[in-house]
């Protein structure tokens, strides 16, 4: 791992494969930090004959974090929205500011373009890249994200409190709990999901690496209070293949369905007992939806 200077801020990223071999950007999605990623994803990846690059967004894991500085509450970030206050001048950064990151970060590492590949919210970043920063966008793959647009469904009430769920102690057996109870809720089928020890040891290395309550704090105030862009995915020429999971109750399949009716071109593909995590056992079939993608957008050389 080494860090990077991109943006004004020192962001911590990996890089896999051969940098002869165009870049694929992996982008993380809420509160998560970059070794979430699954060996294997990165690996397929690099098989395919992508260079791929994993990051830690601002104020999680080891890139910069914006010390000091307290947003808003979301409950006060919603009633402002509602009554029309300019929230988005309100919190210390936006998903823009997260999307001018990663677009730096192309640039820092050498290359013209990449494909670019979100999940969560990290699928809202890497659309705010192609419509901010087309010129660093090759591919665009939203994963398990939303269009933006307040009139979808959303997230169970269930889901929702498992997400934004605090432990009464910061301990990492706490952490770990949470994140196996969070998994039982918006996870996958329990067929194919992640075997709850692993969730646990996961979780607790996370913690051990880095534990910023207040930076996911941060991270939650630029999504609600990030102007909305949905409007503004009609515009948009960039190939792209958008991927949900059937059993998503944090971000509904229709939220997925929304990006893809929204962008000129899209594909798009519901899989069937998958949620809003990574498992294992899914990760071949997502390889064997992007990886053709990503077959037929092949640039001649590196880029």
């Amino acid at each position: 791992m080494a860090k990077i200077k991109a943006n004004g801020i020192e962001i911590e990223y990996e890089e896999f494969g051969s940098k002869d071999d165009p870049l694929i950007l992996l982008v993380m999605g809420f509160s998560s930090q970059m070794i979430n990623w699954p060996e294997s994803l990165i690996r397929g990846l690099t098989d395919a004959g992508r260079r791929v690059v994993i990051f830690d967004n601002r104020d999680i894991g080891l890139t910069t974090e914006f010390e000091g500085q307290v947003p808003p509450s979301p409950r006060d970030i919603v009633k402002g929205i509602a009554a029309g206050e300019p929230m988005h001048e309100k919190v210390p950064y936006l998903l823009d500011d997260m999307a001018a990151d990663a677009a730096a970060l192309i640039e820092a590492l050498g290359a013209d373009k990449a494909d670019v590949m979100g999940i969560s919210m990290g699928g809202m970043i890497v659309q705010l890249m192609a419509l901010n920063h087309p010129e660093r966008v090759r591919t665009l793959i939203p994963v398990m994200t939303t269009s933006g647009d307040p009139a979808l469904p959303p997230a169970t009430p269930e889901a929702t409190a498992a997400l934004t769920a605090v432990p009464e102690e910061r301990t990492p057996d706490a952490i770990a709990e949470l994140a196996v109870k969070g998994r039982a809720v918006y996870g996958s089928h329990p067929d194919v999901r992640t075997p709850d020890d692993e969730i646990r040891t996961n979780a607790i290395a996370a913690m051990q690496r880095s534990d910023r309550p207040m930076g996911v704090a941060r991270q939650y105030a630029a999504i609600l209070a990030q102007p909305r862009w949905h409007d503004r995915l009609g515009s948009l020429d960039v190939p792209t293949l958008v991927l949900h999971g059937e059993m998503d109750t944090l971000i509904l399949p229709a939220a997925g369905e929304d990006i893809a009716r929204r962008v000129p071109g899209a594909k798009i593909d519901i899989i069937g007992k998958w949620g809003h995590d990574l498992p294992e056992a899914v990760m071949p079939v997502l390889l064997n939806r992007i990886v053709p993608f990503l077959g037929q957008t092949a640039p001649s050389g590196p880029a």
